[in-house]
């Protein structure tokens, strides 16, 4: 018995016929179906077919539409080849217009040679089993399409759970350096000074590979979120060179900004566009031998916003050009490898262009000659004053000390955090569960809760609603401090009830700012 994929279908016009038909094709090994209506050929065909034979006299027939309708539903793969036996070399209007409808018809005169007719039946066939090759291929094709694409869901899901996971020990890390600068500094020696701020910068480069890793993670599962608002790009420059200024300073870089006299608007999310040029800047500082030069400029360009940057570094080979900007590729060079990285800056440099609706392009005379990284953005029509979010203000600062409680089950981070908010002249305690914490809530009354998300016992949000559930915490400012930082995250910390949410590690600047909501 062959495979169902190998039959032949037979539509005789006769009980004889059929059986007569059955038997030629039993000789020469073939795998025939006598099917007495079309309903039943079309069943047989859900099952497998290789080849279906019929006369003029079944498409004369009204039935007939139910072949035409099953034939019609093919999968894109598939053509069941059709051989119709006719006695007229010019059928009638009806039959020919049923055959057009068949579509992979081949049509034999009647009477026919057994010769010529297994002849046609067999060619079709052999068509047949590429057809169910090609479908096999697919089938192969879109199964490991899916595989991949599980695999790649699965990556992502690592890489959000690794950045989290490493957030956890920078948090008292990153901390615990702060409270040192605030205890021991200004020191009579020097080198304590030095030591503090390397450490500084290399936690800051920390920071920023674990934010690399999220990005990647997020943008690739279509999770990160612009926030568009009117933006000047001249304090887009200013951010980000604040934020690169102790790599440039410990390289002994010189900067030179050419910026345009006139403000340059886009519609832009600002968090964002600081971190794509402070990863080109970044990449010049790391990539140019120290002592060298950094060129920012900024300037309007037939209709765009051009930001370009600009270093004596490296340079890239010719070949590196179209590559520079793929996921987990790297510049080879023997200065550029003692600075580390992951390969992904750039890559989340095009990805948050692109969804700006902007081009970034690398250019390089070649190795050793420096390398030139140009963003262009559409530009948008000068706002009115007062636009919100084109001012910069100060966060305003507690008038007073607080009583602050940190809720957290990694003790070193909230044993930091205490110490940081002692040397800031708040009273802090902690507690490392959600019981304990709330526990504590009760007996000190704070005026600010900082609360760790994924407690072992409650869950941090399900504290934060049980707090403003109570009417003695009336009044108490709740901020989520966790790990995790999407969208998504901060509106469940919103919906719980907390009044900010910092994502560690976060910086004395964010803990400042949050302390300044106290009224």
């Amino acid at each position: 018995m062959k495979p169902p994929g190998q039959r032949v279908l037979v539509l005789p016009p006769t009980r004889r016929d059929g059986e007569v038909t059955l038997a030629l094709l039993a000789q020469n090994g073939l795998d025939g179906v006598v099917c007495a209506t079309p309903a039943v050929l079309c069943e047989h065909m859900a099952q497998g077919v290789g080849v279906v034979m019929l006369t003029e006299a079944a498409l004369c027939e009204p039935a007939i539409e139910a072949l035409v309708a099953a034939l019609a539903l093919q999968p894109p793969w598939s053509d069941v080849p059709v051989v119709a036996l006719a006695r007229d070399r010019q059928p009638p209007p009806v039959v020919a217009q049923v055959l057009e409808r068949l579509g992979n018809v081949t049509l034999l005169d009647r009477p026919v040679s057994a010769r010529s007719m297994l002849s046609a039946v067999r060619s079709a066939l052999r068509a047949r089993e590429r057809q169910y090759q090609i479908r096999d291929h697919l089938l192969l094709q879109e199964r490991a399409e899916v595989e991949l694409r599980e695999s790649d869901r699965r990556k992502d899901e690592f890489l959000a759970t690794l950045a989290h996971e490493l957030r956890n020990p920078l948090a008292p890390l990153r901390t615990g350096l702060s409270v040192l600068r605030a205890m021991v500094l200004p020191s009579s020696d020097p080198r304590l000074a030095g030591v503090l701020g390397m450490m500084e910068r290399q936690m800051g480069l920390m920071v920023r590979l674990v934010d690399d890793l999220l990005d990647v993670a997020r943008i690739s599962r279509g999770k990160i979120e612009l926030v568009r608002q009117p933006l000047e790009l001249r304090e887009v420059v200013d951010a980000a060179l604040e934020g690169c200024a102790p790599m440039i300073g410990a390289a002994r870089h010189g900067v030179e900004l050419k910026l345009a006299h006139q403000p340059i608007w886009v519609e832009a999310d600002r968090a964002r566009l600081v971190q794509v040029l402070g990863n080109l800047i970044g990449n010049a500082a790391k990539y140019t031998p120290d002592g060298g030069r950094i060129t920012v400029e900024l300037r309007s360009r037939e209709g765009r916003a051009e930001l370009r940057v600009t270093d004596t570094g490296v340079g890239i080979a010719p070949e590196m050009l179209t590559r520079v900007f793929d996921m987990y590729v790297q510049i080879r060079d023997g200065a550029s490898r003692t600075q580390g990285g992951l390969g992904l800056g750039l890559s989340l440099v095009r990805r948050l262009v692109e969804m700006h609706g902007g081009t970034v392009a690398a250019h390089s005379p070649g190795p050793d000659e420096g390398s030139t990284f140009v963003v262009t953005l559409p530009l948008l029509p000068v706002p009115a004053p007062g636009v919100p979010g084109t001012q910069r203000t100060d966060p305003p600062k507690p008038a007073s000390a607080l009583r602050v409680l940190v809720i957290d089950d990694n003790a070193d981070a909230a044993d930091a955090l205490c110490l940081c908010l002692q040397t800031m002249g708040h009273a802090a305690c902690a507690r490392y569960s959600g019981g304990a914490g709330l526990q504590a809530a009760q007996a000190l009354q704070p005026d600010i809760v900082f609360c760790d998300i994924g407690l072992p016992d409650i869950d941090g949000r399900e504290v934060a609603a049980r707090l403003r559930q109570d009417p003695v915490q009336r009044g108490v400012t709740l901020v989520a401090l966790t790990g995790w930082g999407a969208v998504k995250d901060r509106q469940l910390s919103s919906t719980a009830g907390f009044d900010a949410h910092l994502t560690k590690p976060a910086s004395m600047e964010d803990i400042g700012r949050v302390l300044g909501l106290r009224p």
